[in-house]
C-alpha cells in the first residue's frame, strides 16, 4: 500500500473519532440495544412509512424510536414506536430537522426522546399535554460548541410557517416538534435568544 494511503486512512479514521466524540452520548440506548429490542418488537411498517415518505435516515431509527430518557426509573421499554395516527406529525417533524440540517441551523445531534406513551410522559415529569405523546416531538442534544442562535433566527423567522415548537431545557437538551407554534424555558423570543 502506498505510504500515502496509509496516513489517508488513518487520518478519516482520526477525524470519526473526533466526530463522534463532539457529539455528547446520551445514553446506553445504542443500535446494539435497539437490534436487542426489535428482536421482539415490530418496526416494519413504521420503517416502511419512513422510506415511502423519503424521510428513513433522517435520524437514526435508533435515536427515532427512543422514548424517555428516565424509561429504566418508570419500567418502561427503552424505545417506542407512535402510534399509525400520530405518523404524520412525525413525517412533519423529520421534514423540519432534515431542512433544519440541509440549511446548516442545526449541526450533527442525538436525539434523547421521542414519542412517550402516556403513562411514561407522566412518570418522566412531562407535560400533561406534551407533543411527545399527542403528536410527535424529538428532545436533543447538540454537539459541544453548536451555534444555538441559528435556531432561535430559524424559529423567529419561519417557525410559524413550520408550526414549530421550541424549546431549552435547564439540562441543555432542545425540544422541536410542530404540533403548534410556541416556545419555552427561556428557548426564543423576539428580545430573548437562546444562549448556551
Amino acid at each position: 500500500m502506498p505510504m500515502g494511503r496509509g496516513r489517508m486512512n488513518g487520518r478519516k479514521v482520526l477525524l470519526a473519532a473526533l466526530l463522534a466524540s463532539a457529539v455528547v452520548q446520551a445514553d446506553e440506548r445504542d443500535p446494539w440495544a435497539f437490534a436487542q429490542w426489535t428482536g421482539t418488537h415490530d418496526t416494519r411498517a413504521f420503517r416502511e412509512m419512513l422510506v415511502e415518505a423519503r424521510l428513513y435516515g433522517v435520524v437514526p431509527l435508533h435515536q427515532l424510536l427512543r422514548s424517555a430518557s428516565d424509561w429504566r426509573q418508570c419500567r418502561a421499554e427503552p424505545f417506542a414506536v407512535a402510534p399509525v395516527a400520530q405518523w404524520a406529525s412525525v413525517r412533519g417533524t423529520l421534514r423540519l430537522l432534515d431542512l433544519l440540517a440541509d440549511e446548516r441551523v442545526l449541526g450533527p445531534y442525538e436525539v434523547v426522546s421521542a414519542y412517550r406513551d402516556p403513562a411514561l410522559n407522566r412518570c418522566a415529569g412531562g407535560a400533561p399535554g406534551s407533543a411527545h405523546m399527542r403528536a410527535f416531538a424529538v428532545d436533543l442534544l447538540l454537539t459541544r460548541g453548536a451555534d444555538a442562535q441559528a435556531l432561535c433566527r430559524f424559529w423567529q423567522s419561519y417557525g410559524k410557517a413550520w408550526n414549530m415548537g421550541f424549546g431549552r431545557y435547564p439540562s441543555g437538551r432542545i425540544h422541536i416538534d410542530t404540533a403548534g407554534y410556541r416556545t419555552w424555558g427561556g428557548a426564543c423570543s423576539m428580545t430573548h435568544s437562546l444562549k448556551r
